[in-house]
């Protein structure tokens, strides 16, 4: 498959758009980030990487982002959950590799204890696990709290886009039922974190809770001294492709 020619699935009744390179495995599964999607410069770079390598790559959009159908004002955590799950499911066979960034490190989390067996690893980029309650709710002022709670819906102003970041209720709400570090977290897998200290949305201090709670898994963590959030320079892009070959190599 192609950039220009997604497949498609149906999750739920949302259409999930999916690129499939096929190769050989484990294969690369990438999770994009809130309002990201899979043609961004980390998830191509890292295709780049598996079509010159000849690895399997598999990479979608969640519901409401990119190429796949929906408002991206009417998802939630579970939502972009599922349709992890279903698309790992029906493409990315045996033992995957899940390759998270900021919320997708969140969602990769999650898709990897609701799979049958364990992936052969996971490579998270500042992770946001718990965003929508440790790093957004707990900051918000009680003007953006009531505007949560009584409109439904904060517009929050983007650094990345001209246009406000919605943050509904239901996100909220439903997002509360997926947190993860509350206790220990066992996933059966090697893990490696990339992290930049200049992260201003996912600080570094954040990802060392969530290696806390990873108890009983190999973890490695990369901090990267001057690293922003995105991590999207060129040498930003060699240890994440280093860190991806390293956690899983070529069966």
């Amino acid at each position: 498959m192609t950039d220009a020619t997604p497949l498609r699935l149906q999750v739920d009744g949302r259409d999930i758009a999916v690129l499939l390179r096929e190769g050989d495995g484990p294969c690369v599964v990438w999770l994009g980030g809130f309002l990201s999607d899979m043609t961004a410069t980390k998830a191509s770079a890292l295709d780049a990487w598996c079509a010159k390598k000849g690895r399997a790559c598999l990479r979608f959009d969640y519901s409401g982002h990119g190429q796949s159908g929906g408002r991206f004002v009417d998802g939630v955590i579970g939502h972009w959950l599922e349709d992890a799950v279903a698309v790992i499911e029906r493409f990315a066979g045996p033992a995957p590799v899940l390759v998270g960034s900021s919320m997708g490190g969140w969602i990769a989390l999650l898709a990897a204890r609701a799979m049958a067996s364990p992936p052969s690893g996971l490579v998270l980029v500042a992770p946001a696990v718990d965003f929508t309650e440790e790093l957004i709710w707990a900051g918000l002022s009680e003007e953006a709290r009531a505007a949560v709670l009584t409109d439904g819906v904060w517009l929050r102003p983007s650094e990345y886009s001209p246009e406000p970041t919605p943050f509904t209720r239901a996100l909220f709400e439903e997002g509360r039922r997926h947190l993860m570090l509350g206790g220990p977290i066992t996933i059966g897998a090697p893990i490696h974190i990339l992290q930049g200290m200049e992260d201003p949305d996912v600080p570094w201090s954040h990802a060392m809770r969530l290696v806390e709670n990873l108890a009983d898994d190999d973890v490695v963590v990369t901090l990267i001294k001057d690293g922003d959030h995105r991590l999207s320079r060129d040498e930003d892009l060699a240890r994440l492709i280093e860190a991806v070959d390293g956690v899983a190599p070529r069966a």
